[in-house]
């Protein structure tokens, strides 16, 4: 037989959502509403096969109803004008359509004042407030899981940049925003709204969230963000939003909806619903974004028509390259990378391309020099050291055909006690001890300047990997980096 494991928010509806303070305040207001963001279909737990399956309420209904405890207490009567509440254990819907709506749970029972009782309980024992899952026969209340909800101070909100030029703005936001850091991005991943919609097969929706899910496991992990139409998670009518699971957007930075309007008609966003407690406890941010209202900066120019890496990341779903956008941000501009601020006091966000490098201007001594480089500034001093190595470097002599930096320097997110990533691609090894020794020098002097500045000791400041042209042909570990199509080692100007 079935056993159900939970009613709750399956495919394209709204969830019941009760407050336990305020348990007559209603997501949706209008019966039409109340009927059409009902949840349509429920999880259950198949005895005979003990796996998951997701079923329709009314197969559920017709099959189990009658065994099922308290069925009048989680469904209402709709009769094509009103709702009402059953009298019975309305498992028979011949007056009219059964609609999952909890009423009789909310308002003929105690149940919502036991679990306030409850919540409130445990909230002053832990000192902090809690999410509780649990579980019910009708009678008996099992809790499942209790723990506390994060708070950390990086939920402060950012200030917001003034008069950014309007061609650094990949997009800003004036409603719904949420408070919370977001760390420096490097990479997008844009489901174009236009294009998901003119997708014909429902195997073509489904394969959209399998890539998604891959680019999830394949991209640095809290350095792309993810933008896509319409409901994160959708799994019912997933024209609606791209079909994903939790476990294929945790890497990610940040989850953005988009709401583009086509016509008329203005997509609902489920503003995070899907996934809300596992986004909060892995402080992934959520935004929402309307990119028709006014006064709103959407650059849709640049997430269309910038170049897509996609296809060099699973090109399996290279079919899909017109729907899904992968924009390594650094090598689409030359070096920067995208801040997003969001402030919820002021209900602002904006995400902004900004420079990694600085501004640079080459003295007579040919030393690379920046301006206004303050110590905090640890991954531009580093940089600038390594282009200055790269600069002083005699090709011919040593048999070095380039330098290539990476890692946290490239990435501008180096601090005090971080090395600089070289990759040295060598013609020969006739030099290469000789090489060694003349980088060994460099590495121990930006070791010792590195400790005056910063307080950190090291036994060197360069960590230094060296490639052949055959390492390079066959990608063989670190020479992989070299024109990568996410994250590539950067190459640093040598003298002619």
């Amino acid at each position: 037989g079935l056993g159900t494991r939970a009613v709750d928010r399956i495919g394209d509806d709204f969830p019941v959502l009760i407050a336990p303070g305020q348990p007559n305040l209603n997501v949706n207001v209008t019966t039409d509403d109340i009927v059409k963001y009902a949840p349509k279909k429920i999880d259950v737990i198949n005895l005979e096969t003990n796996q998951f399956e997701t079923i329709s309420v009314d197969e559920f209904i017709d099959t189990y109803g009658a065994q099922f405890p308290g069925m009048n207490k989680i469904f209402s009567i709709y009769d094509g004008h009103m709702l009402r509440q059953p009298m019975g254990i309305a498992a028979n819907q011949g007056s009219g359509e059964l609609v999952v709506t909890f009423e009789g749970l909310r308002k003929n029972s105690n149940f919502v004042k036991r679990m306030d009782l409850i919540l409130k309980t445990i909230q002053s024992c832990l000192k902090s407030p809690i999410d509780l899952e649990f579980a019910s026969n009708g009678v008996d209340l099992y809790l499942l899981q209790c723990r506390p909800q994060s708070f950390s101070k990086e939920n402060a909100g950012d200030q917001i940049p003034k008069d950014v030029p309007k061609d650094k703005i990949i997009f800003s936001a004036k409603k719904y925003v949420s408070n919370g850091k977001v760390p420096e991005i490097t990479q997008i991943v844009y489901v174009d709204p236009v294009k998901y919609g003119e997708l014909s097969s429902r195997e073509d929706f489904l394969q959209v969230g399998r890539a998604v899910g891959k680019l999830n496991q394949l991209l640095p992990k809290r350095k792309f963000i993810l933008m896509g139409p319409g409901r994160w998670g959708s799994r019912g009518d997933i024209k609606l939003g791209v079909n994903v699971t939790y476990s294929d957007i945790n890497n990610t930075a940040m989850l953005i909806e988009i709401a583009k309007k086509k016509g008329s008609y203005l997509p609902d966003l489920s503003f995070g619903t899907h996934f809300f407690q596992d986004l909060v406890e892995s402080s992934i941010r959520y935004l929402p974004l309307y990119p028709d209202d006014d006064g709103i900066e959407f650059n849709e120019n640049f997430l269309v028509n910038s170049k897509n890496v996609m296809k060099n990341l699973i090109p399996e779903y290279s079919h899909l390259s017109e729907v899904i956008k992968v924009i390594d941000i650094p090598q689409t501009t030359s070096g920067k990378i995208l801040k997003v601020f969001v402030n919820a006091e002021i209900d602002e966000a904006i995400a902004i391309l900004d420079t990694t490098e600085g501004e640079m201007k080459v003295e007579e001594n040919h030393y690379y020099v920046y301006e206004e480089t303050q110590v905090s500034d640890h991954w531009k001093w580093r940089l600038n050291m390594a282009q200055r190595i790269a600069k002083d470097l005699d090709l011919d002599f040593y048999k070095v055909k380039g330098l290539y930096i990476f890692g946290s320097v490239k990435n501008a997110v180096a601090g005090p006690g971080s090395d600089i990533d070289l990759i040295i691609h060598i013609e020969s090894s006739e030099m290469l001890e000789n090489l060694k020794c003349w980088l060994n020098g460099w590495s121990l002097a930006l070791s010792e300047i590195n400790f005056l500045r910063t307080g950190y000791p090291s036994s060197g400041l360069l960590d230094l990997y060296f490639v052949t042209d055959e390492d390079i042909k066959n990608k063989n570990n670190y020479a992989g980096k070299i024109g990568a199509a996410i994250d590539p080692a950067r190459p640093l100007k040598v003298k002619n």
